[in-house]
């Protein structure tokens, strides 16, 4: 069956818009077109031919495809091929130019073979087309994104070493405890710092050993943990403590404590009785 889905996230809560799509194709073919942004897509099942600088890509599952800015390009199955799927994500350029000099990142190369990246772009696609929350979004695609134009472009990667690394991490960290509800964008933190978005992403991951999102997602975590043995039901915890909905909380709580909400507080509660 045919199918695609848009979803559309942001980079932050403010933020710009990054469009995901999730399609599956047996028949379609695309008409020749070109974006704005930069087309990447993970190929998840099937087999697609791409017409493309005067060439085909033929794309499998585990494979990736970065298409420029202002290209054109087509797309269909291949021929006795029972149809193709995959994720797209289309960022604007300066997201993959945010780690790197020399211009806007080129790929001499657009079918790329890279079975690391392609598995975390397309858990961090499928995972945020489910729950598209603005600083995960923020946290995850730009960094991704970055490693893609370092590894794979003829861009430049900057350097690594932040000066006052730590300093620069707990400020972050501070300012996401003090705004759990309504979390700054990492933007708008790096701009105060005078950094780039990678820049304060980078110094966050080497101090706190984790990017942003999941940090304040543990922080949640921990909040809820109190608000639970209280008495309050996991459906009135989940905003209380910034949370999109009841699904997000539980999704994280199993992540970090291995059971959902509901059994934590049933168990809390028992040992009371």
């Amino acid at each position: 069956m045919e199918q695609a889905q848009w979803t559309r996230a942001r980079l932050g809560r403010c933020g710009p818009p990054l469009d995901l799509l999730t399609a599956r194709f047996d028949r379609h073919v695309y008409a020749s077109h070109a974006h704005d942004e930069y087309s990447i897509g993970i190929c998840v099942d099937g087999s697609e031919v791409i017409d493309y600088r005067g060439g085909h890509l033929r794309p499998g599952p585990g494979s990736i495809v970065v298409l420029a800015p202002g290209e054109m390009h087509t797309g269909r199955p291949a021929a006795a091929s029972d149809g193709y799927a995959y994720r797209a994500l289309y960022p604007a350029p300066d997201l993959l130019g945010d780690g790197t000099r020399g211009g806007l990142p080129y790929f001499r190369e657009p079918l790329l073979d890279d079975p690391e990246l392609a598995t975390a772009l397309s858990r961090a696609h499928r995972e945020l087309s489910a729950c598209p929350d603005p600083l995960e979004t923020e946290s995850r695609l730009p960094w991704l994104l970055t490693a893609l134009a370092r590894r794979h472009s003829t861009a430049r990667p900057v350097g690594d070493t932040i000066p006052g690394a730590d300093h620069i991490a707990h400020a972050v960290r501070d300012r996401l405890a003090d705004d759990l509800l309504d979390p700054p964008s990492l933007a708008l933190l790096a701009a105060e710092q005078g950094l780039s978005r990678y820049q304060l992403l980078r110094a966050f991951r080497t101090t706190m050993g984790i990017p942003p999102y999941a940090w304040l997602a543990q922080y949640r975590v921990h909040r809820a943990r109190g608000l639970l043995e209280s008495g309050l039901k996991p459906a009135e915890v989940a905003g209380l403590v910034g949370f999109a909905d009841q699904a997000h909380l539980t999704r994280w709580f199993r992540r970090v404590l291995g059971v959902t909400p509901a059994v934590y507080r049933n168990s809390v509660q028992d040992e009371r009785r």
